[in-house]
Order: C-alpha cells, then structure tokens, then sequence
C-alpha cells in the first residue's frame, strides 16, 4: 500500500509501498497524484530505475517537456553531470524554465551518482511564501505581472564554459510576462511565481520601486519554515509541483554528482 511520511509539517514527503520499475495501477497513478498536489514534493528511495523507466513513470502524470538547455533536444532525459556547480543557476531559489510561455508542471529528478558529501536540494512551498505576506502587499502582488527572461540563466551557463549561443536562446526565448500570483489550476491556492533565477522586472513600476519590492519578493521563499532539504542517496527520485514550489540545488562540492531529470510540460486527464 502506498503511504506518505511527511518530512516537515509545510513541505514533502517520502513515498513507500510502491516499486517504480513496475507498471502502475490507475488507482496508483491516482494516489500519488493527490499525495504530490498535497506535499508538492515527493521522495522516492531505493529506486534502481533507468531513462526509460524514469521517463515511463513521468509519462503517466502528462506530456514530457523538454527543456532549453538541455543538449540533446529528441530526448528528455536532462542530464546533470557537475564537479563545480557554485554560480551555475542552480544555487539559487528558482522554479523551473519560468521564461518559457508555458513553464514545465512538475520535475522529476533521479540521483545516479553523488559526491563523498554534499549535494543536497531544498525545495520551499511558494502557497506559504504568498500566503505569510502582509494582507496591502498581497494585493498589490494580485496586481502584477512581472517579466521572466532567460538571458540570466544562459549568461551563467556559458560564463561556466556550456556552450550556447546567447543570441540564438534570446531569439527562441523572448521575456516573457507572468503574474507575479500565481493560481494553482489543480488547487485554486495562490503562490508567489517569482524567483532569483528568471524574474527581471516587475511591470509599471520605476526602477526605485523594482529595487525595493522585486528584492524582497525573490528572498521572501527563503524562509526556513517554507522549506524542506533532501539528502541524496543514488536511487532516490524527487517529484515536485513547479507550480507551488521552487527548489535549490546546494552547491557545496567538488566531486562528481549527476542526476537525470524528466520534466513534465502539462497535465493529460487521461493519464490516471
């Protein structure tokens, strides 16, 4: 039977009574389903899947995305083989590919190989973020929208020797304006979507005010009693809700750590 422990009050849980090798039941698929919209991220442990398991399991929650900087553009296997990832992109709070028009659902990440220490992830719940600011900068955010721009992310990739060509990224991803309130479809609970990562400006405000408010918006997730850390172990799976939470890859090593994720583009009803 599957269950959830649940490892902090706010945020995640750890899923047992299930083997992702196998096919999954449509009262399987449907579990965790409500458990991942319930938790926002979910831990798998002692999974020995491959890419095509790995990607099977994602398929029965949507259709697959893939994602800009992935390399190899006809599979969706995003493979993340680091040495010395600090200023990367992934060291900072951030949903992910929220300069796309239509930013992934839900990530999946799976850990193949991991660093003698180190290498954790923490993911924060963007509901609480929204939903702890005062009552007056609550409207004002229902108010927003803000512009989301891969040009950050990609100067950082290419600073750390990726090779992209920052005009050709630019000219296939265009800013991009989002609320700065997100409402969860799935849900109707409103969360804070913005982030360190992507998020430029706020719209209709003088660059005074974008100073002061934008700041303050992309630290707000910060707080410690949104968050919850995983620590890896090769075989765990981590699902999440990028539409409720963003995450931080801790860049706090020097040895080899790869890590294969799936990320999933929408919901398809009639997948569970």
């Amino acid at each position: 039977m599957i269950e959830f422990r649940p490892m902090t009050r706010n945020i995640g849980a750890e899923v047992t009574g299930v083997d992702l090798r196998k096919p999954l039941s449509e009262d399987e698929v449907h579990t965790i389903r409500q458990g991942w919209l319930e938790h926002l991220v979910l831990f798998f442990r002692d999974q020995p899947i491959d890419d095509d398991e790995h990607a099977r399991f994602a398929l029965r929650f949507g259709t697959l995305n893939i994602p800009a900087f992935n390399k190899d553009q006809s599979s969706p296997i995003h493979r993340l083989d680091q040495v010395d990832p600090k200023g990367e992109g992934g060291d900072e709070w951030h949903s992910d590919n929220t300069f796309e028009p239509e930013p992934p659902m839900g990530s999946l990440l799976r850990c193949l190989r991991l660093p003698s220490v180190g290498g954790d992830t923490m993911w924060a719940n963007a509901y609480m973020a929204y939903e702890t600011l005062s009552p007056p900068i609550q409207r004002l955010c229902d108010e927003l929208t803000a512009v989301h721009d891969i040009t950050n992310s990609m100067k950082k990739a290419i600073s750390k020797g990726h090779k992209y060509d920052l005009a050709t990224m630019q000219a296939k991803w265009p800013p991009y304006e989002r609320p700065v309130v997100s409402v969860h479809p799935e849900t109707g609970r409103r969360s804070l979507f913005v982030n360190r990562s992507s998020t430029t400006r706020l719209v209709g405000l003088s660059d005074r005010e974008n100073e002061a408010l934008l700041p303050y918006l992309v630290d707000h997730i910060r707080s410690p009693e949104f968050q919850v850390r995983l620590n890896w172990r090769p075989g765990t799976l981590a699902f999440w809700d990028n539409r409720s939470t963003q995450h931080y890859a801790v860049a706090d090593y020097t040895e080899r750590r790869v890590m294969h994720r799936v990320t999933i583009a929408a919901f398809d009803e009639h997948r569970s």
